[in-house]
């Protein structure tokens, strides 16, 4: 897939980009289908008209393509980008630094660290230091299907609260991470025979990496076993969830577009996700309110609407709780100048 590039772009890595018109008077921010992703959205003036561009990826994941892999070279910092999309991803920094806002949780990231998010978790990042180098794989479950870490599912690493996932803890991981990250490096940008299987089984040699040094705040043996298969079977529901911002999506309507009853839909989105679904459509509000806080001019009481709450004392309310500060402090802190 080609990469196509607005004037307005400025160079965020090589990640590839599906660009859409501009769009005036509004801003259509719905997520089509379970493989696009939000980026961000730009608004600049042409004489008296304000032109705004959403640019979204497209990932083009599926169960016959399950992964996408790239790899950033970003000669300058970036302001903080907040973005969602199916399939999980891991990354490693392989020189420099960046930020990332997971949640509640900001945590920095150098050569040798790793960030997980799970899919349709919304996050941020920036890059906070030139000449930062990163890979990034995100892939849909299937990718690496009912996999063990010992007594663990790899999915395990990514539905834990965002401050209890495994982090590089010691000098002897941190040095193997690098070596796997310029391997995984290497395999995505000559893609020799079989580069995907290689990409894999990197992947699956970082979580065990991960997993040596960390287990989850319960014992596993106390822990339901996270399935990979039950992803599939909940994806219209984030799906759902995700297509309309504006949309509030209840536990009925989602455990009847994956075809379960209230109860099951409610046990299988608890034991996959790490979160209610409550919670999870709340993280997701949050998440969409804060990209239009950084991206747009609009008034608080506009995007409270436009990201599913009932108004600006609501969202208000939220973000205080999340984020420990005000809608407009969240803004004049992390919006570029």
């Amino acid at each position: 897939m080609q990469t196509e590039q607005s004037a307005l772009e400025a160079p965020f890595g090589t990640r590839q980009r599906v660009l859409l018109g501009a769009l005036t008077d509004h801003l259509s921010l719905a997520v089509f289908g379970a493989w696009y992703v939000l980026q961000r959205v730009r608004e600049t003036e042409t004489g008296s008209v304000r032109v705004r561009r959403a640019t979204l990826y497209d990932f083009q994941l599926s169960g016959e393509a399950p992964l996408f892999a790239d790899t950033n070279d970003y000669a300058d910092t970036t302001p903080l980008e907040i973005e969602v999309h199916a399939g999980a991803e891991a990354g490693i920094v392989l020189s420099g630094s960046e930020e990332h806002h997971l949640d509640d949780h900001v945590f920095r990231t150098e050569a040798g660290d790793v960030w997980l998010t799970a899919t349709w978790e919304p996050h941020g990042w920036r890059v906070s230091s030139r000449g930062t180098e990163d890979v990034v794989l995100i892939f849909l479950p299937e990718f690496l299907g009912e996999e063990q870490l010992g007594d663990l599912s790899w999915l395990n690493l990514f539905v834990v609260p965002p401050r209890q996932r495994p982090r590089v803890r010691t000098a002897e991981a941190r040095e193997r991470v690098l070596a796997l990250g310029n391997d995984l490096r290497r395999e995505i940008l000559e893609k020799r025979p079989a580069w995907q299987t290689a990409v894999r089984l990197g992947l699956l040699n970082l979580m065990l990496t991960l997993s040596r040094d960390w287990r989850p705040p319960n014992r596993p043996s106390a822990q339901p076993r996270v399935r990979a298969t039950n992803m599939a079977r909940i994806m219209p529901a984030l799906t759902l969830v995700h297509a309309d911002p504006m949309r509030r999506v209840t536990v009925r309507q989602a455990a009847s577009a994956c075809a379960l009853g209230r109860a099951q839909f409610c046990a299988i989105f608890q034991e996959t996700m790490g979160v209610s679904f409550g919670r999870f459509c709340q993280r997701s509000r949050l998440g969409h309110a804060a990209e239009l806080l950084l991206s747009t001019d609009w008034p608080t009481d506009t995007i409270a609407r436009r990201a599913g709450f009932t108004d600006g004392s609501h969202m208000h309310k939220a973000f205080l709780k999340r984020h420990g500060c005000t809608p407009g402090h969240y803004r004049t802190e992390h919006r570029p100048e």
